[in-house]
């Protein structure tokens, strides 16, 4: 793509120039073999540093060597990151019962994720359509053995299954059941979109992926992920629907819609058959009694917004559990204000306004590559929002999804005007 602002250089002449031609295709074929490697490691994060830091390490050095491009249109999200810097380390001195070290780790692991936005970003706006397949293709195929095995480990089907359970849900190779969860939806948001537009083969493999994704979102018992789950698909069917179906699609989406709801139900009846199932499920659904009173969920972000405002450069990584309430808020928007101060609070809202805002233009505008945008859309804007009750700062797939959407926005900007009778890209 001509925007391309840098591309590693031109190629001098002679044998230097041959050498270095075949190191960069050299390159850029290990390139496309290590990112799908790193992506597929996002699903594996037991210890940190995760792979996925580490196997990054590994993809940036080899990304220099391919000449990979540097394009305009995501310089936001580069000087989002090199803005938030100075306040994450003014930050880290402002904390007084946690070691200076650890809080530097944590802030340095914000810029890091900031960073492999800014990757993913460049990445797919390259070579837009193969390396978005690549990236899906990994991703899908770890959030798919993630619910197998978070599924099979809650139902006690697979032995020595423990390890992938917590809190007698599932969480497969996550911390937490609460990321486990969300990181399956995004592939299921592309599966959906398959079922919907797809023909034949397609939808009954598409068909298979979002049933399982679907079970490993439920057998998690987050009830942010279930709500996640079924707004983003709603989002889906519709921005499909409007956008992209003709007359003949709209007619066969109505119909599956309902067959695939019927579907969907009888699962989870026969999930709910299971009486350790149902008991847990019915705890679940209930209100929970963290959530209230002064040390409960919204009590903890009242708290905390109000240290927010009473500390503009902010009072660091990890203080707030050593103050008045030992738990976490699980409020992203206010512990970026307490831990960054307003300054790294400012930036990490224009993160999250700019790139909602970058996905949700692109979509009035119809080329080959709008296809690509709905599932990453419709997955973050939910994420939005879940993020008003958990902290998601620190998810992996959360800056994945953010850097997919700018790379897709920055092809759809570039692209020429879709034509009528041109091919839809179904990733």
């Amino acid at each position: 793509m001509s925007e391309a602002a840098h591309s590693g250089g031109s190629l001098g002449a002679g044998s230097n120039g041959l050498g270095l031609a075949v190191i960069r295709a050299r390159a850029m074929r290990m390139l496309d073999f290590m990112v799908g490697l790193w992506v597929f490691s996002g699903g594996m994060v037991f210890v940190e540093p995760a792979p996925y830091e580490l196997i990054f390490l590994v993809v940036l050095p080899i990304a220099f060597l391919a000449g990979m491009g540097i394009y305009r249109s995501t310089f936001g999200l580069l000087a989002l990151m090199i803005g938030f810097i100075p306040f994450a380390l003014i930050a880290c001195f402002q904390v007084k019962f946690t070691p200076i070290s650890d809080a530097l780790i944590f802030s340095i692991v914000t810029v890091f994720l900031m960073l492999t936005s800014y990757f993913i970003a460049n990445y797919v706006a390259e070579a837009t359509e193969r390396r978005m397949r690549l990236v899906m293709n990994a991703y899908t195929a770890i959030a798919v053995l993630s619910a197998a095995v978070g599924t099979l480990a809650y139902l006690g089907l697979l032995p020595g299954g423990d390890i992938f359970v917590m809190y007698g849900r599932a969480r497969a190779a996550f911390n937490d059941p609460n990321v486990f969860g969300p990181f399956l939806i995004l592939p299921a948001m592309f599966a959906l979109q398959r079922i919907l537009l797809g023909r034949g083969k397609v939808q009954l493999v598409a068909g298979a992926i979002y049933l399982a994704l679907f079970i490993g979102v439920f057998a998690s018992f987050s009830r942010a992920a279930w709500g996640h789950f079924a707004f983003s698909s709603l989002i889906v069917l519709v921005l499909c629907f409007c956008l992209e179906a003709s007359a003949r699609d709209k007619v066969r989406i109505m119909i599956m819609s309902l067959l695939g709801a019927v579907m969907l139900l009888v699962a989870l009846a026969g999930l709910l058959s299971i009486p350790s199932v149902a008991n847990l499920f019915e705890q679940r659904a209930a209100g929970q009694n963290y959530d209230s009173g002064d040390t409960g969920r919204f009590g903890r972000q009242g708290y905390a917004f109000e240290l927010a405002l009473d500390n503009p450069l902010g009072i660091g990584p990890h203080e707030f559990r050593n103050l008045r309430v030992i738990e976490e808020p699980h409020n992203v928007y206010v512990s970026v204000l307490h831990v960054y101060g307003w300054g790294g609070g400012a930036v990490y809202y224009l993160l999250v306004i700019l790139t909602l805002w970058r996905g949700t233009t692109s979509l009035f505008r119809p080329t080959r590559y709008r296809l690509m945008m709905i599932p990453p859309i419709a997955t973050f804007s939910m994420l939005v929002g879940e993020s008003a009750i958990i902290d998601t700062d620190h998810w992996r797939h959360y800056f994945l999804l953010a850097g997919l959407i700018w790379g897709i926005a920055s092809a759809i900007n570039m692209a020429p005007t879709q034509r009528r009778d041109e091919a839809k890209l179904l990733i």
